[in-house]
């Protein structure tokens, strides 16, 4: 059978990180690729006894079709919550439901973008987001990073650049790969571009909660007086990633287009999961947990930044963040660590290649993600030695 797919397919490949994922079935390979949160942070426990009690005594809630915008209650306590911690409060706004982080970002490229539009992007970015706006044959303008967010001159160029840009697509807190953080001087910088150009924001805010310290840089969102900006959040890194319970904050008017969007993707998000996460909200104090999840992270980022230290080689280059999940290396030196991955999984060891997250993934990197939420010490500073030892030897 000679199948004919889609133009849009046709440019299409599976995501790298969870290709990388079949290494990591093994449980001699360490892996420090993944986006996961510590496992041993779920509250199994908590969402058992709710899930049996839900079950038993709301039956129909629990298993019938829902609507599309999403449990009203979950939607109001996203809501509260959006403004109380992150000071997201607009009149002309209004919430959604989805399926994940993921699903937010796929829905708004979905109500946006046409075939040929420019999406604008940090380079490097999250895979996920590059994909969902690659499948609706968007051109992607990559943006170069600094230490402190995007380069507004080089963010300034390509929007001069590019007059059918549509978006501009953000991870302004503890990036992901990088684990950089936006300064408020930037976030305010970049909303001032986009009023000037028309252009609409899209924040990715899924790592927010995690910061180390405590300390918070004021989202995007919480400066926007025009409803340019589409808000993602999730509840994936701070009660459960396979809830695959995420949320839109937007102007209605988006957030009616998404609706439509959702309704033909999968009508709505499962009820069950959606129910699991209002009640957990509601009964058991969520602020608290993340406060546990942010001295676990603060540990192990610590970890792996000594390990580094102490294994790579001199002058590779590592960002330091203050939250989130992931450390960006650079290896320098002309280094392909895409083709440096296999070596290195069969030395039982894994990361993702920088090449991952560039608009041309087909360029070679010589930088890496590193992951340091999934492992335990021991497993972190065994991984660093591993890849110390390739790296060093390849640097030599």
């Amino acid at each position: 059978m000679d199948y004919r797919f889609s133009d849009r397919m046709s440019t299409m490949r599976g995501s790298a990180i969870r290709e990388i994922f079949k290494f990591a079935a093994d449980p001699e390979v360490i892996s420090l690729a993944g986006g996961n949160p510590a496992p041993e942070l779920f509250p199994n426990e908590e969402l058992a006894d709710i899930a049996a009690e839900l079950l038993r005594n709301q039956p129909v809630l629990s298993l019938q079709y829902g609507v599309t915008e999403g449990y009203t209650p979950l939607r109001e306590a996203v809501k509260a919550r959006l403004k109380r911690v992150e000071h997201i409060d607009n009149a002309d706004d209004e919430v959604i439901i989805v399926s994940g982080g993921q699903q937010g970002i796929e829905l708004s490229a979905k109500a946006l973008v046409n075939e040929g539009d420019t999406v604008i992007v940090e380079e490097p970015s999250f895979i996920g987001a590059l994909n969902a706006f690659r499948s609706y044959n968007a051109h992607l303008a990559g943006v170069k990073m600094d230490e402190d967010g995007m380069n507004i001159a080089s963010l300034e160029k390509t929007v001069a650049e590019n007059k059918n840009a549509k978006l501009i697509y953000t991870i302004p807190t503890f990036q992901n790969p990088m684990g950089t953080t936006m300064s408020l001087e930037k976030r305010k910088a970049v909303y001032e571009i986009a009023r000037k150009n028309n252009l609409i924001i899209i924040e990715d805010n899924p790592y927010g909660d995690l910061t180390f310290d405590g300390t918070k840089v004021p989202t995007i969102k919480s400066m926007d007086v025009d409803g340019r900006v589409i808000y993602c959040g999730s509840f994936s890194k701070i009660l459960a990633p396979g809830l695959r319970i995420g949320f839109v904050c937007a102007n209605q008017a988006i957030v009616q287009k998404i609706v439509v969007g959702k309704q033909i993707s999968d009508v709505h998000t499962a009820m069950l999961p959606q129910l699991l996460a209002y009640e957990y909200m509601t009964r058991f104090d969520l602020d608290a947990a993340i406060v546990k999840m942010r001295a676990n992270y603060a540990h192990k980022c610590r970890t792996m930044l000594d390990a580094i230290a102490r294994d790579f080689p001199a002058d590779v280059t590592c960002t330091r963040p203050n939250g989130g999940l992931f450390i960006w290396c650079d290896l320098g030196h002309g280094v392909d660590t895409q083709a440096l991955a296999a070596t290195c999984a069969a030395n039982k060891v894994v990361y993702v290649p920088g090449s991952t997250f560039m608009v041309d993934m087909d360029k070679p990197s010589s930088a890496l993600r590193l992951n340091y939420s999934t492992m335990s010490d021991e497993r972190i500073g065994e991984g660093i030695r591993r890849l110390g030892a390739i790296f060093s030897e390849v640097v030599r």
